[in-house]
């Protein structure tokens, strides 16, 4: 499975700045080459230790990570959900994102034209969220009426569908967001057809140094445990192809705000990565965390998934003390897991299936 991100914002607020060091941050080009799509999209590939340490002791010919998508669109501006600016080609830009990242201006630069004449990331927030809203009731009120026909015509499962939407409808009149409310498991299913931007976790981007940012905004964003970071945007632009000891040596964190980010997306959709490892290559797959070993092996092929007989998993750093799998094996480290087996983060594992 592929992750793929949206990148909102107002004018000017450094949205592009972030795209700008995302898409500089390119892992071993000859193997896996950052590309871009369009302009405004870029994928990248996923740093991960893991990836490289048993590419090494397997000697693999290519390592390839896990990759994010991360799409990028104009500054959103107030009436965006009826067409102000580029209005409904941004928003169905990120219809099909997996999370939003909400960049919020905290940073202090009067040469930077700011469109809400102060730095308020709270009203930011509220604009962006209020256009979003605006647009899934959009599309709600859109459904309902086309529903109406299959209701009286007898339609299965028509009346189910018009009970969700009208209670999505109800909470996004009340300026809701359908993401922070409570669905059932077949509500969630139902909405999911329909792509709702505000039914997206999203991550909430504080642009700025840690001193810019006052007490009051994070206290506002714990109290309602809002998932946020404090990045200083420009600073990771200017920082992102320094090495861990050169970051370390300018008095910067090891590891880049923009590796914390994408961690934090991972965690948000929970998401795990297994690996697999050999002479040919080392891989990292994403996976929902939860699923089961025919699941990961889906991931790969669908024979895997079809034809699953058994798979032999290990954690990534016993094999590494192990030195390889003959010898992990005769370590009795290497498990046999059938069907029921959950993936964990981490586990190194080599399918086996029917032919």
């Amino acid at each position: 499975m592929s992750l793929s991100i949206g990148i909102v914002g107002l004018p000017n607020v450094g949205k592009s700045t972030l795209f700008e060091a995302i898409t500089k941050k390119q892992v071993d080009r000859e193997n896996y080459p950052f590309c871009t799509i369009d302009p405004n999209v870029g994928v990248v590939a996923v740093p991960d230790i893991r990836v490289d340490k048993l590419a090494f002791l397997s000697q693999s010919e290519k390592k390839i990570y896990t990759t994010v998508e991360f799409v990028d669109i104009a500054g959103l501006v107030k009436g965006a959900s009826q067409g102000e600016g580029l209005g409904n080609k941004f928003l169905a830009n990120i219809r099909e994102t997996d999370e939003i990242v909400y960049v919020l201006r905290c940073f202090q630069n009067e040469k930077i034209i700011n469109t809400l004449n102060k730095i308020d990331p709270l009203l930011e927030k509220e604009t962006l969220e209020t256009e979003l809203i605006l647009k899934d009731l959009e599309t709600v009120n859109k459904r309902l009426s086309s529903l109406e026909k299959e209701i009286k015509s007898g339609q299965k499962n028509a009346a189910e569908e018009e009970r969700v939407l009208v209670k999505a409808q109800d909470l996004l009149q009340k300026s809701k967001i359908l993401y922070e409310e409570e669905w059932e498991k077949e509500e969630k299913k139902i909405l999911d057809n329909y792509q709702l931007l505000t039914l997206k976790p999203r991550i909430y981007l504080l642009n700025g140094e840690a001193s810019e940012v006052p007490a009051h905004i994070i206290e506002v964003f714990n109290k309602n445990k809002w998932p946020y970071l404090i990045m200083d945007v420009a600073m990771e632009l200017e920082a992102v192809d320094l090495s861990e000891s050169d970051r370390m040596a300018l008095g910067l964190p090891a590891q880049s705000d923009l590796d914390i980010l994408i961690q934090l997306t991972y965690k948000l959709l929970d998401l795990i990565s297994f690996l697999t490892t050999g002479s040919d290559e080392t891989r990292a797959w994403t996976l929902k965390k939860g699923l089961k070993a025919p699941d990961a092996g889906g991931v790969i092929h669908s024979d895997f998934r079809e034809k699953f007989i058994k798979a032999e998993v290990i954690n990534w750093k016993k094999l590494l003390e192990a030195g390889s799998w003959n010898l992990a094996r005769q370590k009795g480290w290497v498990r046999l897991e059938g069907k029921d087996y959950e993936v964990q983060d981490g586990d190194v594992i080599i399918f086996k299936h029917g032919a």
